[in-house]
Formats: structure tokens, sequence, C-alpha cells
């Protein structure tokens, strides 16, 4: 059966829904990164040193990881649609809490649980598994993540304006409360508005609201093995808030942080064991509802290496231009914002690659053009401004495709699990973000693009364990049938 074309000007039906749901996202990333532009005057009001500055953006992603973890077991039991509404409504307060900070205290606390709402990007990939079929999802996943994304470019282009027109020393605290004020406004209207599903349609959900499930005893010892890294990245990055970093946090609060996070390992671990008792016990799923969770491994790096390495070279980019070439702040700001920027195209176009020539393929022509991507970018400070420029937005491309092929198979895994697989996903593309900007500070930025291109070569190699989605996955009705999904 043919598959009609998406009418990206419609307002109807799955249309209606992609628009809703970028949309959503987009205003999401807007509050995630509405600091960034402003970081000037937030310096000047609470006469900040470089370290707590620092410090701030450290804390704008350091609940992301487990959040998404959370977030996605959630909407996979409370659905997208209340969970959106009341991510925006909660982030939306926090926004009047980190304008109106009287404190660093205050500041760093509201911007450490802002970071949440970089969760959201989870909700949008379930409702849109729900509302596309196999043949187009990856397209619509894509529009949903590179549109959304979009949202953090759009912030540093619209809110020193915003500043500027309220005026006065404050104007950085309007602004920032008005993307509050958008995001509150709008949780009603996707609340009223969106849907789990199309009508007639079953929302399928996990059996046990917790860790998530899989199918063997292999299976679940490499999912706890996953734990692992997700837990080094918090290390990290409480690491580099403690003495022997930025000197944020005394030691004291360090141990205890280390302690805390000891026990959440544990804790996650125990989820997965007491979640899948079952098959610790040995208890054989049957054949018609397993599905293999390397999927999910091998997604996780291939993300890992694709979205982690974009935010720590978005976050680095416009300095070293700076540094290498001369350019004026402006200047440097504009090349660099570059790379962020190709999400419009980039991402919706590796998702809709990966529908029309196959996700394994796709994933294998990405990841061999971000490692000859970042391999020439290795070599940038001998060549030309223009010759920099071009390599950096050609390399930006397979880059942000790499995310959107990602996202056009993770939701042809397992339906009532969507949630969860890209909040597992998406979780270690921060924690190749951390992995990455930790290594550059330890080397030059040409070691640094290096060592992303050979990470890039291991996750090419490591992506040819890939299973092409086929066939159908089964879920089970609420009066015991079985149906069938179409996954190719």
């Amino acid at each position: 059966m043919s598959v009609p074309k998406l009418n990206l000007l419609s307002f109807s039906g799955n249309i209606r829904i992609l628009h809703l749901s970028w949309l959503a996202f987009f205003i999401s990333f807007v509050m995630w990164f509405n600091h960034a532009p402003l970081l000037a005057s937030i310096r000047e009001t609470f006469q900040l040193t470089e370290a707590q500055v620092k410090a701030l953006l450290i804390l704008n992603v350091a609940l992301t990881i487990p959040v998404r973890i959370l977030v996605g077991m959630l909407v996979d039991k409370f659905g997208p649609r209340i969970m959106y509404a009341v991510l925006l409504a909660v982030c939306g307060a926090l926004c009047f809490f980190f304008a109106f900070a009287d404190s660093y205290e205050m500041l760093a606390l509201s911007r450490l649980l802002l970071g949440c709402v970089g969760a959201s990007f989870v909700i949008g990939i379930r409702l849109i598994s729900e509302w596309f079929p196999a043949k187009q999802v990856g397209f619509a996943e894509g529009i949903y993540g590179g549109w959304g994304n979009f949202g953090s470019a759009a912030a540093a282009l619209s809110l020193p304006l915003v500043a500027l027109a309220f005026g006065g020393p404050d104007a950085w605290r309007w602004a920032v409360a008005a993307t509050g004020a958008i995001a509150l406004v709008y949780a009603v209207i996707f609340y009223a508005q969106a849907s789990d599903t199309p009508k007639g349609s079953t929302y399928f959900k996990p059996k046990k609201l917790g860790a998530m499930e899989v199918t063997s005893r292999g299976d679940l010892a490499l999912y706890v093995l996953m734990q692992i890294p997700m837990t080094a990245a918090l290390v990290v990055l409480t690491w580099k808030l403690s003495p022997a970093g930025l000197k944020l946090i005394g030691d004291d609060t360090a141990l205890v942080i280390y302690i805390a996070l000891t026990a959440l390992l544990a804790w996650n671990l125990w989820q997965c064991l007491s979640v899948n008792r079952e098959i610790l016990a040995g208890q054989t799923v049957p054949e018609i509802h397993r599905y293999k969770f390397k999927q999910v491994a091998i997604l996780s790096f291939a993300y890992a290496v694709s979205f982690g390495s974009e935010i720590a070279v978005v976050s680095m980019l416009p300095l070293y231009f700076k540094d290498l070439y001369g350019l004026t702040l402006v200047q440097a700001g504009l090349v660099g914002s570059s790379f962020a920027i190709m999400n419009l195209f980039a991402r919706p176009a590796g998702g809709l690659i990966s529908d029309r020539i196959g996700r394994k393929r796709t994933m294998t022509l990405v990841m061999v053009g971000i490692a000859a991507g970042y391999f020439a970018m290795s070599f940038m400070g001998d060549w030309p401004l223009w010759a920099a420029v071009t390599t950096t937005v050609l390399c930006s491309f397979f880059v942000q495709a790499g995310c959107g092929a990602v996202y056009g198979i993770a939701p042809l895994i397992k339906r009532r699990l969507t949630g969860q697989i890209a909040g597992i996903t998406g979780a270690y593309g921060n924690v190749g973000s951390v992995a990455f900007l930790t290594v550059l500070s330890f080397v030059t930025p040409a070691t640094f693009f290096l060592v992303i291109a050979v990470t890039a070569v291991v996750a090419l190699a490591v992506v040819q364990w890939l299973d092409e989605p086929a066939g159908q996955m089964a879920e089970i009705l609420p009066d015991g049938t079985v149906q069938l999904i179409d996954v190719a």
C-alpha cells in the first residue's frame, strides 16, 4: 500500500501533530539556552567570575542525562500529551525562578533544574512514532528534531533584541521571563490540541513502570553495562565543579555527590534486575514478543558520536575560529553558528534518506561522512577561512544527518518502549558531549577533532552489527489479542 506524501503546509491529521510537536521542542530549546546570549548581562548583574560562568554552563546540562531516562519511562506510561504539557509548564515556571534570582545560589539552582527541559526531545519521539508509518517516520522525526533544535539558534538571535526592547539593567530578566511565559501558554495549547494516538489506535504501555524490559539474559547484561557510562559522565561533571576543576563546590560537597551518584547507580542496576527478574530466572520470551537490545546499544553509541560531537563542537567553535583567523566576536559567532543551523535541513535529510535507501545503509554513510569531516577539520589551521568554513558546514551536514538517521530507527524497535529507547539513546548523546569536552580540556583543537574522527570510525564498525528493521513488531491489545505493526 502506498503512503501519501507529507504536505507540510497542512495543519490536519498527523501533520498537525508534527507541527505541534516540533514547536513544543523549539520552545523547550529556547528555554534551555535562554541564558547563553544574555550571559554578559547576567555576569555584570551578579559580578560573576569566569569560573562561576562556566559552572552555569555545566549545570545547564548536568540533569539532562538522568532526566531523559526518567522522562522516557514516564512518557511510555502516561503518554506524550500529558508529559509535554507538564514539562513545558514546570520549566516555564522555572524560567521565572532564574529570571528573578537575587543570588548566585538561586541562579545556579534554577539553571540546574532548567536542564530538565532537555528531556523534552524524548517525548516527541514517542508521539511522532504513534502518528507516522514506518516509511515516513524517519523524515517526520528528522523534522521534529531538526526544526526543534533550531530553538537554541533562535534564542541566540532573538533574546538580545528582546532585552534591548525592554532596556535597562534588568532587561535580561524580562527576556528570560518572556520565554517562560510563552512556554506556560503553549503548555495549555499543546494539552488542548494534541492527542497521543490517531482516533481508534491503542497507546501501548510497558508492563511495569521502571527500567526497560529486555527479552534475553544477554540483553540484560548489556543493559546493565550501559548504566555505567551514564553515571561516569555525571561523575566527570561533578569533578569539573570540584576543587580539582572550577572550585565551585568544596571537597565535602563533591564527596556527597559522588556517594549519591554511587547510590543512584546501585538503584538503577537493582531496577534493571527487578523489572527483568523473569528473564534473570531463565524464563523464555515468546519469539513474537522479542526485540534485540543491541539495536538500542548501537544507536546510543552512534548518537554519542553524532549529537555528542555536535554539542561539544558548537561549544568551542566560535572561540576556535576567533583565535585561529583573528575574527571579531560577531564574525566568529556567525561562523560557529553554521554548525548548529544545519539542523534545519540535515536532520530531516538524514531521516528522509533513511526512509528511502534503508536504515543501516544510511547509518553507514553518515558515519563515513562524520569521520572524514572531522579528520579534515583537524587540518583547518593550515587552510584559508573559506575552506575551513566549507569543511565545517559539510561535516555538520553529516553530523546532523546522523542524528536524524538514529531516530529513523529508534521508533521501529519496540513500540511500547519507544520513550525509554529514545531516553537512553538521547542520554548517550549527552554522555558523548561530556566525553569529548573532557578530551578538549587536555588536548589541542586539532587533536580534539581527530579524536572524534577516530571515534566515528569505531562507530562505523559498530553500526555494521545493526539489523535492518524488517517485517513487523508485535504488541498486545487490552483484550489480549496481538497487533502487528509494520516496521519496514
